[in-house]
């Protein structure tokens, strides 16, 4: 017989999801980019002046939330892919809470994938860095 899962299992995954939820209503209503902007500003840009990654994910959020996919993805191409990850994760999360198991992403993919998506990665953020013509439109 197994045990079913406790409350605390249940609940930790549905008050992640509002929490989730509320920052998405505030990066869709407070547009990260403006003067007095409460978001913090990527600390490795600040310290290097270069950009990481990761940078410009909250600019792309609040424009794919605004309905501006051009601009999100100018901001940051790997917007929408971050987001469904968040989204697939979290769901994931509240399935296995709530008694349905559900495989992790990294046992249902082909075993390079991590490694082509860390490659990915760090050639995106190496590539938008580069004064270089058409790869300038990878900065944010």
């Amino acid at each position: 017989m197994s045990e079913s899962p406790s409350t605390v299992a249940r609940l930790a995954p549905v008050a992640a999801g509002c929490g989730l939820a509320g920052a998405a209503v505030t990066v869709a209503l407070v547009d990260p980019s403006a003067p007095g902007s409460p978001f913090p500003p990527c600390l490795f840009h600040v310290t290097t002046g270069l950009w990481c990654p990761g940078c410009g994910l909250t600019r792309g959020t609040h424009h794919l939330l605004t309905g501006d996919l051009a601009a999100s993805l100018g901001s940051n191409v790997f917007t929408p892919l971050v987001l469904v990850g968040i989204g697939l994760a979290w769901l994931a999360w509240l399935c296995n809470a709530f008694g349905r198991p559900v495989r992790p992403l990294g046992q249902r993919l082909p075993p390079r994938t991590t490694a082509v998506a860390l490659a990915t990665v760090i050639a995106f953020g190496v590539l938008r860095n580069l004064p270089v013509g058409p790869l300038e439109a990878l900065a944010p």
